[in-house]
């Protein structure tokens, strides 16, 4: 209601109280990097702090098509569209968006800035020695032994982006430090 008339039109956001829209944080970076473990206790602490937050892995939307997506290009960047159009509508509800996603080659990240609203881009930053060490999903272990050749950073030269907004250094600095500095940026006490 405004002005104590009831409007059923489109109104600019700020005049019928839905929130503004979000933003979308896409941390990108070598397998075993710590994207998702940095994109989790970042959201976790947004909701601690009252700011409506959401996460969405690659893994996951991965996941979701099973064997019928592979590991070739076409393959990524149907994965990055995925990732693009859940965060552009979860901004567009005002949330704040943290998307952990590999996204190695130079056309997923430009589809990424092309078409991802209110975004900053975060590069996890981490030599290939210490991802290969963490190794959480075991996929290095698995290309050393030949079992797969397709991992990025091992099989493949995995290339910085060229323009980050944001990196996040997970050796120099611990994950709290660096969940912290993001947190900050929108978080005012």
């Amino acid at each position: 209601m405004v002005n104590g008339t009831r409007h059923f039109g489109l109104m600019p956001q700020q005049d019928c109280g839905y929130p503004q829209p979000g933003t979308v944080l896409w941390l990108l970076g070598p397998t075993s990097a710590g994207k998702t473990t940095l994109a989790t206790r970042v959201v976790a602490d947004l909701r601690r702090h009252g700011v409506p937050a959401i996460f969405f892995d690659g893994d996951e939307v991965r996941g979701f098509f099973g064997a019928d997506l592979g590991f070739g290009a076409d393959s990524r960047l149907r994965v990055v569209s995925v990732l693009v159009h859940l965060a552009n509508k979860a901004a567009d509800a005002g949330l704040r968006v943290v998307v952990a996603a590999l996204t190695a080659g130079q056309d997923a990240r430009q589809y990424v800035r092309e078409n991802v609203t209110n975004l900053t881009i975060g590069y996890v930053a981490c030599s290939v020695q210490t991802c290969a060490q963490r190794d959480p999903k075991g996929l290095y272990r698995k290309a050393m032994s030949g079992e797969i050749d397709t991992l990025i950073g091992y099989n493949t030269e995995y290339r910085p982006p060229d323009n980050p907004d944001l990196v996040l250094d997970t050796e120099a600095h611990s994950l709290d430090e660096l969940a912290a500095r993001i947190v900050a940026s929108y978080v005012r006490d």
